[in-house]
């Protein structure tokens, strides 16, 4: 069976198209000779996304795997030409007959990075690189508040948006501004090493995002909140294997193997290295969850009652900002 993967970015991304990248490698080793399977990089979210996936259809693809959000809509008009063909877009919340959506907990691994900044920040001032304001990117910024703040409550989070996902000149340019304003510990929901780099060049500390990212600036590390994707790639490729494919959507997080925090540093406390451990049994055996009320947006309205715990479809369309976020979410309710 012939499977391609569109990517928004380069494989040596060292953040998101590298861990689909990975994924895809482990289809290969999984299923061997019964794969062949390819990719395009750098595949714009735009006109130009609907000739790439067609194309893909047109070679004799089966399975095809779209990997941003962007190419929700070109994605289902080649799916809407092409039923025999199976498709798989990253992301997105849009369905059809041979379309299905995946996604994995991204928050999660926020949440995680956001306990350790609480602890390793000096200035109380956290902030995030953001890539383009949907609900995916504010949830995880809420994430990482919600967790520095279990750990610190005295907490603020700055936010600078790039607009791109892919833009190593405007991640770094965002990053300088946040620590210009205070910020010393960095998050980011952008796909290259930039702010990583830029924390390490400024003196500051920061987390990788998607892929184990301490390579690339191991003093400046605090840990890597990681997506494998591999889980569900060896799901979705088994299932049309073997003729059970169906449409739906899937997200998977910590419990299914999908999301973790990996390459803690050193110097992080171990007191702080074990709420990280114990929040990660908790998010797998369902005991510990992150969105729990009472939660306030940061106008001092409650969005999440007491005792309340919220589920899928309110976390998919969040567009608030929680209580010590800083401004206003680009384009959200005023």
């Amino acid at each position: 069976m012939k499977i391609a993967f569109a990517y928004v970015g380069p494989t040596g991304d060292g953040g998101w198209t590298f861990a689909h990248d990975q994924a895809r490698k482990a289809v290969e080793k999984e299923f061997g000779d019964k794969v062949a399977t390819s990719f395009v990089e750098n595949v714009p979210e735009s006109a130009d996304a609907e000739r790439v996936i067609r194309d893909m259809a047109s070679q004799g693809n089966k399975l095809i795997f779209g990997t941003t959000f962007g190419y929700m809509e070109p994605m289902l008009k080649v799916a809407a030409d092409t039923p025999g063909v199976k498709f798989e877009h990253a992301t997105g919340y849009k369905t059809a007959e041979n379309m299905r959506t995946y996604d994995s907990r991204t928050y999660e691994g926020a949440y995680m990075a956001g306990v350790i900044a609480g602890k390793m920040t000096k200035s109380n001032t956290i902030g995030v690189v953001g890539s383009i304001p949907i609900p995916e990117v504010i949830r995880n910024i809420n994430a990482f508040t919600l967790g520095a703040q279990s750990t610190n409550p005295k907490i603020k989070t700055k936010v600078v948006w790039v607009n791109e996902w892919f833009a190593p000149p405007k991640e770094t340019e965002a990053a300088t501004s946040l620590i210009n304003g205070g910020a010393d510990v960095l998050m980011q929901n952008t796909d290259s090493s930039a702010v990583l780099q830029t924390a390490e060049k400024l003196g500051k500390r920061a987390f990788g995002w998607d892929s184990d990212m301490k390579a690339y600036a191991p003093k400046a590390h605090l840990g890597s909140a990681v997506i494998n994707w591999a889980p569900y790639y060896i799901s979705a490729t088994k299932d049309a294997l073997e003729g059970k494919w169906t449409t739906g959507k899937s997200w998977w997080g910590v419990k299914e193997g999908a999301i973790d925090m990996v390459s803690v540093a050193e110097d992080v406390p171990e007191d702080v290295k074990k709420k990280v451990d114990e929040i990660k049994a908790g998010l797998k055996d369902g005991s510990f969850t992150i969105w729990k009320g009472p939660i306030t947006d940061n106008t001092g309205k409650v969005q999440i009652a007491k005792d309340t715990v919220a589920d899928d479809g309110f976390l998919g369309g969040i567009n608030f900002f929680v209580k010590g976020v800083d401004g206003k979410v680009p384009g959200g309710k005023k």
